[in-house]
């Protein structure tokens, strides 16, 4: 069971003689963005994060997804051809430059779609994963769902306009962030990539912060007239990362300039916290009917929430678990809430899951169990 993340907005309620010290967040030339922690999953701050819009060739996140899904499942392989299709070749706006009737590998048409932002090599590799653009749609949607992107709806796999294709930017902040996490050695390797040549053809990534900070590493652009341009980005600072989706500038420019701003204030105005390693237990918990008695609870990454400036002392947790846990429990089964409280106040809650399975137990011990309930 892959690990659902949840996001949860940083709303802290802190005294009077303390308001003041609250980070005020920059106001963009934006539709809409939303900056998240990732590593707790905290909204720091956002603008219209459930306005739908168009995400025209931010799309490719969920694409990428999929694919990376099919390479870990082995139901495609990265020195696999894919054949180019005429409905792929003739697909309009950005491109990598595939020939029709020609067999091109997977990892080519990756970093085609990343860099390049190539529409062939998306409608390629959908066409490789389900036969067709449509059935890779559908996929599309079933994994949204799945990833809890309730505003969203996808009809292609380039972000090409349709009436019906859209999404909002906290569901975009979802799905970037499962993408750095489940799937970190490809985030690493394809979305830090400043150019890339095929065909003798070399095209430059178009996410400019890639240039121009260091600490960024990704993620996607996108533009399209009615999208205007798009930009999420991530940075990681002294192993702290920071996600920002922004919406809807009216240039390329722009939305770098935006991105960085809001990427800043956020290093700047709060201090990271870490509050649990991954896979270090928050608590034991007593299972019932299972064939073993208890199950470690945590997180299945390092847990790190932010503070704003000057509160990092006065964080406080609480564990509130779940009453009587049943066998079977999966990993990534919530188990409990992890409670944090600054001066009394509270800052956030937190699902914690399971790090282990537990089998359900025979016959004999699911008996024994069901005593010991009847008399608790």
């Amino acid at each position: 069971m892959q690990y659902a993340f949840a996001l949860s907005f940083a709303l802290v309620s802190l005294s009077p003689a303390h308001a003041q010290q609250l980070p005020v967040p920059p106001q963009l030339v934006a539709k809409s963005w939303l900056l998240l922690e990732m590593g707790s999953g905290q909204v720091l701050t956002t603008e219209k994060p459930d306005e739908r819009l168009e995400p025209a060739s931010l799309t490719k996140l969920m694409t990428a997804y999929l694919t990376f899904q099919a390479i870990h499942k082995k139901t495609l392989g990265l020195q696999q051809p894919l054949q180019v299709s005429a409905k792929a070749w003739k697909t309009g706006g950005s491109k990598m430059f595939i020939k029709v009737d020609t067999q091109v590998p997977v990892e080519d048409l990756i970093k085609g779609m990343i860099v390049q932002s190539g529409n062939d090599a998306c409608v390629t590799l959908a066409e490789g994963i389900a036969g067709s653009e449509e059935n890779f749609a559908q996929m599309m949607n079933r994994e949204a769902q799945r990833l809890g992107m309730k505003g969203s709806s996808f009809r292609n796999s380039t972000g090409l306009p349709d009436p019906q294709h859209y999404t909002t930017a906290r569901d975009l902040s979802l799905l970037a962030a499962a993408l750095i996490r489940d799937f970190p050695e490809e985030y690493r390797k394809y979305y830090s990539m400043k150019e890339y040549t095929y065909n003798k053809i070399t095209q430059p990534n178009r996410n400019r912060l890639l240039f121009i900070d260091p600490t960024v590493d990704g993620v996607k652009t996108g533009h399209t007239d009615a999208a205007g341009y798009c930009l999420i980005s991530s940075a990681l600072r002294d192993k702290r990362r920071l996600l920002s989706v922004v919406l809807g500038t009216n240039s390329d420019a722009t939305r770098a300039t935006e991105s960085q701003k809001l990427l800043n204030w956020g290093f700047i105005s709060y201090d990271a916290v870490p509050l649990f390693a991954k896979n270090q237990p928050v608590d034991t918990l007593r299972v019932w009917k299972g064939r073993q008695s208890q199950v470690k609870a945590g997180f299945p990454h390092d847990f790190t929430i932010s503070v704003p400036k000057g509160y990092a002392d006065k964080v406080q947790t609480q564990f509130l678990p779940q009453s009587k846990i049943m066998a079977p429990v999966q990993p990534g089964q919530t188990l409990g809430t992890l409670k944090v409280t600054i001066e009394g106040k509270l800052y956030g809650e937190y699902p914690v899951t399971a790090l282990e399975n537990i089998a359900v137990a025979g016959i004999f011990g699911r008996a024994i169990d069901s005593v010991k309930l009847w008399f608790n």
